[in-house]
């Protein structure tokens, strides 16, 4: 793109208040849904790669072993497709997090007399997930934060600020400001050591009013994104503020 630093906004910016809103994760949901679309098992395996950490995290702090959680939540992502609980979404029902969390826990409850050891998904449904990686951040959990609602309730809060913080990266490097994106990511961390705006500024060799432009349009986009991605997840757009509320919170116990 040919635009100058002070438009860093406009490289991906929503296209009119809730024109992002019907193409969503829920069109994802309702392809998901129709085991007979050719776009079933790719939708499904979106909203996989999307959430399974949260859920991830939720069944290994019910108290299982790492495989037996890995098992039983690529289980859970294999009972979606094969038992078609999707069918049973609706939109105007509302949240969607809520819906996977009842899913699960009604999953669960059919699978824990079963053998842990046991391969689920027989055979017929194989959702691809780095479940390594899953249990390295599962690691890094606090110790004093294992109650499994809240623990979900803020990995999936995580999740929703991680996918937007990645669609802001992509915007900046689709628009070739990556190294921009990079240097004011760092100095707006709060890590210390972290650089200053008029060090960013310096090393761009921009001014340090145009540094301070960009950085708080940068802000802006990440909140827009947030926002959408809120979006992406509730039965309405009524349901956005309260749902970014309830993350923010989350966030914060």
């Amino acid at each position: 793109m040919d635009k100058s630093t002070d438009e860093t906004d406009s490289t991906g910016s929503a296209t009119g208040k809730g024109a992002w809103f019907t193409t969503t994760h829920w069109s994802l949901i309702l392809h998901a849904r129709d085991p007979d679309s050719p776009q079933a098992g790719e939708a499904l395996e979106k909203l996989c790669h999307s959430y399974w950490y949260p859920l991830y995290a939720y069944v290994r702090s019910r108290g299982l072993d790492e495989q037996s959680a890995k098992d039983l939540t690529q289980g859970f992502f294999a009972r979606l497709l094969e038992k078609n609980y999707l069918a049973q979404v609706e939109r105007e029902k509302g949240l969607f997090r809520s819906f996977l969390l009842a899913s699960l826990k009604h999953f669960l409850s059919d699978e824990w007399d079963k053998s842990r050891a046991q391969k689920r998904g027989g055979g017929k449904v194989h959702i691809s997930l780095d479940d390594t990686a899953g249990e390295d951040r599962y690691r890094l959990e606090p110790v004093d934060h294992m109650d499994p609602e809240k623990l979900f309730e803020r990995r999936w809060a995580m999740t929703v600020l991680d996918q937007a913080q990645g669609k802001l990266a992509d915007e900046y490097f689709k628009a070739g400001k990556l190294e921009l994106y990079t240097r004011l990511r760092a100095a707006e961390s709060g890590d210390k050591g972290a650089p200053t705006l008029a060090e960013v500024a310096v090393a761009l060799g921009l001014t340090e009013s145009a540094v301070k432009s960009a950085a708080f349009r940068m802000r802006q986009r990440y909140r827009e994104l947030v926002r959408e991605e809120v979006a992406h997840t509730v039965g309405s757009s009524a349901e956005i503020d309260e749902e970014l509320r309830h993350l923010i919170a989350a966030i914060s116990a």
